[in-house]
């Protein structure tokens, strides 16, 4: 009874899916492949951390930087409590270190959301397997 939800297999997919964008990897961790989501959680939140270092948390300006900002939304919902403190407090970066963090941090948005992706696919697969059984 512990694991009906998952049979559900829409709901398992959605759950696979929010929880891989709420924390780096959390979606591999959920279906046991516990290696893949530590190297994803290390690898997307290293590269994320990296380009706020570089550029300061004023590379995410969800008004004068949109599609940076869809990129970097990908990393986790964290990033919108990031944008409100960069909008509220005077955070300007200039010239290369803004360059540099906003594509470390979108190129980490975007990679996460190649993860999110291949957890509902494993997730999916699973549910196949488990349909076909």
């Amino acid at each position: 009874m512990p694991d009906s939800w998952k049979d559900n297999h829409a709901l398992y997919l959605i759950v696979v899916g929010a929880l891989a964008w709420l924390v780096p990897g959390a979606g591999h961790f959920l279906l046991d492949k516990r290696r893949q989501a530590i190297v994803i959680c290390v690898a997307v939140l290293l590269t994320f951390l990296v380009g706020l270092y570089v550029g300061s948390v004023g590379v995410i300006d969800p008004v004068g930087a949109k599609p940076w900002y869809a990129a970097q939304l990908m990393n986790t919902p964290a990033v919108a409590l990031l944008a409100r403190i960069s909008t509220a407090g005077n955070y300007p970066v200039y010239g290369r270190p803004n360059e540099i963090g906003q594509i470390y941090t979108s190129i980490a948005g975007l990679l996460n959301l190649l993860c999110i992706v291949n957890a509902i696919y494993l997730a999916h697969l699973r549910g196949v397997e488990k349909a076909r059984a």
